[in-house]
């Protein structure tokens, strides 16, 4: 049982390291970038208008989180994604998913209900009608 916690402790701490990286734009470009293939540090900096230190203080932030590695290649340390961060992320997700769908499914006859209601105790408290 105590296992069963530290392991669950554990991916949580992961998964909170994982959504912390991807709260970044660039991070986020990065990662769409290196889904096309490795990319060295140089490319990887030529679509954005920062310095090349900092994008590689971007590219340690993926890597502490796990979500690229990087190897030695002569002169070059060019980075790679890796996927499995981003499955148990999407895994994580998924969890949530029936939450959303089910606002998708709720009739539109319940939303115009509840817009009514919002927009009537807004203009009690002297707000706009919208």
């Amino acid at each position: 049982m105590q296992r069963r916690k530290q392991n669950a402790a554990l991916a949580g701490s992961q998964l909170d390291v994982t959504f912390a990286a991807l709260a970044d734009p660039t991070r986020r470009a990065i990662l769409a970038r290196l889904a096309a293939g490795a990319a060295s540090v140089a490319e990887l900096k030529r679509p954005f208008a920062i310095s090349q230190p900092a994008i590689s203080k971007h590219l340690k932030v993926l890597e502490h989180a796990g979500l690229i590695t990087r190897v030695r290649d002569a002169q070059r340390r060019p980075s790679r994604i890796r996927v499995r961060p981003l499955e148990r992320a999407s895994d994580w997700l998924a969890g949530y998913r029936s939450l959303w769908e089910e606002a998708d499914r709720r009739p539109a006859a319940t939303r115009s209900r509840r817009k009514a209601r919002g927009a009537r105790t807004r203009a009690r408290r002297g707000g706009a009608t919208a």
